[in-house]
């Protein structure tokens, strides 16, 4: 390991021991104050987050575009300091933190019993999207978590999670798939971030008049299970509960190869993700390169 890794790693078990003992209000502060700081030494992440947000809201201006860099990076902290909170949250905490709208399209959906997917994109807080699901709804999922370096931040990750009440499997080593569609016809519920993709072996869209590429799983999982595919955006107002929308259902298109199909059904995620963003742009943390303008051709998404 080397000692950027051993300093990365210290740094996350810091934060997980000791911002989750901190009051609430002390947290959100050290949160907002580490954002600021972020963003006033305009990093590679804040110059990447910035000409994303370029993308989403192209008629704004740069005074404007540096208005949505700060509060995306005080979003993104705030992300981190409830995450680095919620294993210390009570179950009535957990239960009460977040407001599902439409959440109807999920419950009918599992009640049906042929598996539901939901695929969100890096919007406002995840993690505590699926505590609620678990804590609120009773009912444990399984998602996919991307290999960390160094391997000890990966097993945080993966012992985090899994004490939320999520199984998780890692993205590389090809098992993942078919252990997500064994859960599916089981009933089961699966839950991916679904707005970037790792493997540089996705689906293109359209997305905010540019070209992008999205992971096909969650389509190419609907259709060879029957599992219904719903998509999922979040986003934070003045209050501390987070909001969301479950996104009425993907159809799995009745004509057209594999092929074909997956390109109508991730088209139509980015189409529901983007309505998310455009609503709330400085929720979503996209603080890497997505468009395929602009990554560099020799290494794909970084």
């Amino acid at each position: 390991m080397s000692a950027q890794e051993r300093l990365t790693d210290a740094l996350y078990g810091l934060g997980w021991s000791t911002v989750k003992k901190l009051p609430e209000p002390v947290a959100v502060r050290l949160g907002r104050a580490i954002a600021d700081l972020a963003w006033k030494q305009r990093g590679k992440g804040v110059q990447r987050l910035e000409s994303n947000y370029a993308r989403v809201v192209p008629d704004a201006s740069p005074e404007r575009l540096a208005e949505l860099s700060r509060a995306g990076m005080r979003s993104y902290l705030r992300y981190w300091m409830e995450s680095f909170r919620l294993p210390a949250w009570s179950a009535e905490r957990v239960k009460g933190g977040f407001d599902a709208k439409d959440i109807h399209y999920l419950t009918d959906g599992l009640a049906a019993g042929n598996g539901v997917i939901l695929a969100l994109p890096h919007l406002a807080n995840w993690d505590l999207a699926g505590a609620w699901v678990t804590t609120k709804l009773q009912t444990p999922f399984t998602t996919v978590a991307e290999r960390l370096r160094p391997e000890s931040l990966y097993d945080r990750f993966v012992a985090y999670r899994e004490g939320l009440g999520m199984e998780v499997l890692p993205h590389s080593g090809g098992t993942a798939f078919g252990t997500l569609a064994r859960r599916l016809r089981d009933g089961g519920l699966v839950c991916l971030v679904a707005d970037r993709d790792l493997s540089a072996s996705g689906v293109e869209v359209e997305f905010f008049g540019d070209t992008a590429r999205m992971p096909a799983g969650p389509a190419l999982l609907a259709q060879q299970t029957g599992a219904l595919l719903l998509p999922v955006t979040l986003w934070y107002d003045d209050s501390p509960v987070m909001q969301g929308r479950v996104h009425p259902p993907i159809e799995v298109p009745e004509t057209g190869t594999r092929a074909e199909k997956t390109s109508v059904m991730t088209q139509a995620l980015a189409d529901a993700f983007a309505s998310g963003i455009a609503e709330h742009p400085e929720d979503w943390h996209m603080l890497q390169r997505l468009w395929l303008a602009d990554l560099d051709p020799t290494k794909g998404p970084s």
